[in-house]
């Protein structure tokens, strides 16, 4: 959400809140699990089962900072290292079964770009912060929004369709520019 924020309109509603959240130095904590969303807690869910399904060359939730910019930080979803270093990253968006069917065999990555713009643009800034060329963007279909069902399924490799995003340098751009105030306020106040 914050990425998307971000390349929102300077005088917009979202860029002016995450402007006030950012200078305010409140930093939300998130308890998916505990959402009154069903959307919400399912993803978190499915979140655990995925890593699950992945084995144990896959850390979860792992954190990056961007080198060049050290106000843009990431949480990547799964995480693959090799040597401590990171080779590949899965952004995971899990999606109710009559989205999922929308999703076309061809021209998957035109279809994000204009159905999922908010994700591209996130997977984009972790890219940045990443310093990788591209990762996964995965979606999951989620078959039910019942906790008890979701924390006992079982992933298979057809409940999910992944979409390999390549670094948009254009996206990229617009990122540091937008985060260059922050960048700067941050360089100010803060030692």
């Amino acid at each position: 959400a914050d990425t998307n924020a971000l390349l929102m309109g300077k005088t917009t509603k979202g860029h002016a809140h995450l402007m006030q959240r950012f200078v305010s130095g409140d930093k939300p904590y998130y308890n998916a699990f505990n959402s009154p969303i069903d959307a919400c807690r399912a993803g978190a869910i499915l979140e655990e089962r995925m890593i699950a399904h992945l084995g144990s060359e896959w850390l979860p939730q792992y954190r990056v900072e961007c080198e060049d910019m050290n106000v843009l930080r990431s949480t990547l979803d799964f995480t693959n290292l090799d040597k401590g270093k990171i080779v590949d990253f899965i952004e995971l968006k899990s999606i109710n079964f009559d989205d999922y069917l929308k999703i076309p065999l061809n021209g998957r990555l035109d279809f994000v770009k204009k159905k999922y713009k908010q994700y591209y643009r996130q997977v984009q800034q972790q890219l940045l912060c990443t310093g990788l060329k591209e990762a996964t963007l995965r979606f999951l279909c989620v078959y039910s929004y019942d906790d008890s069902e979701n924390w006992q399924r079982v992933i298979n490799s057809n409940d999910y369709t992944d979409i390999r995003i390549e670094r948009d340098d254009k996206v990229i751009k617009q990122i540091k520019e937008r985060a260059s105030i922050f960048q700067a306020i941050k360089d100010f106040y803060v030692i």
